[in-house]
């Protein structure tokens, strides 16, 4: 599928139990453009990709990348807390630059917003020689949950701020706020359907992907790892969102949701996420 819009990812969430290598294959079978790759755990019960510099796992999606001509969006992730130094995140600040890529998805789970700031500005410092520039995500069940916060802590930096529409509908975000972010701060958005209302009462599943635990978690969580809809599916004002974003920059569908994901194979559901995506382009 090709497009005349600005570049199509998807992000790995979507699928993160498919390693990098095939990651970059199916994408690239689906018809998008890019990709996100998690390079780094989130939690501490995740298991990484052993995606080192030089690794065999590093070098194979190298070789997918060049193959295949998929360009690598964003790297991931690095979640903010009380006791993050920006100093140690060279590793990834290098392997990102040697995948190509352009951003750092950045969570911020820290209840002082100064200090957030700060370590969103020096990492952002030290991101800029290798290329790379932190992309914040408000989220609905972490500490930076508005995009009020989440413009106040890129602002100046050279980062930006990342829209994902669920996360927007969950923490009570409107049309007028999206409309109002500085320009200069969308670097790439991404896409998922979601009814409107939050979720109560889901099923656990049995398993997440790479270990991430169900344990406790809370049902908004729950949706937004494993139970998000494709595009078009659910009742969020995408069209309206798509159309406050700047026409060039890049989109990436985030939309985990493991049981579809099971019925229909990976890259069937790869398939229906290209196309949903493209459905909202044309329209714009």
């Amino acid at each position: 599928m090709t497009s005349t819009g600005p570049p199509v990812g998807i992000g790995h969430l979507t699928m993160l139990d498919v390693a990098p290598p095939e990651w970059v294959s199916l994408a690239a079978a689906a018809g998008f453009d890019a990709v996100g790759i998690r390079t780094a755990a989130v939690g501490p019960t995740e298991e990484p990709w052993p995606m080192a510099v030089g690794s065999p796992m590093f070098e194979e999606t190298l070789r997918r990348l060049a193959d295949t001509g998929i360009r690598v969006l964003d790297v991931e992730l690095v979640r903010l807390t009380p006791g993050t130094d920006p100093a140690g995140y060279e590793q990834l600040f290098d392997g990102g630059a040697r995948l190509g890529a352009g951003f750092v998805n950045v969570m911020a789970d820290d209840p002082e917003l100064e200090r957030v700031r700060d370590n969103f500005h020096a990492l952002a410092e030290r991101a800029r020689p290798y290329g790379l520039r932190p992309v914040i995500e408000p989220m609905a069940y972490v500490r930076v949950r508005s995009l009020a916060d989440a413009v106040y802590v890129a602002k100046g930096s050279g980062g930006g701020v990342t829209i994902d529409p669920l996360h927007l509908r969950r923490f009570g975000a409107t049309l007028d706020e999206v409309r109002a972010v500085d320009r200069d701060l969308l670097l790439y958005y991404q896409l998922c359907d979601a009814p409107l209302e939050g979720p109560e009462g889901l099923p656990r599943p049995d398993r997440l992907p790479r270990g991430q635990s169900v344990e406790g978690i809370p049902d908004a969580q729950l949706e937004a790892r494993a139970l998000r809809l494709l595009p078009g599916e659910g009742e969020l004002p995408l069209a309206e969102i798509v159309a406050a974003m700047p026409d060039d920059i890049p989109v990436s569908v985030e939309a985990p949701n493991l049981p579809l994901r099971d019925e229909l194979g990976a890259l069937e559901y790869a398939r229906r996420a290209r196309a949903a995506v493209e459905q909202f382009l044309a329209a714009r």
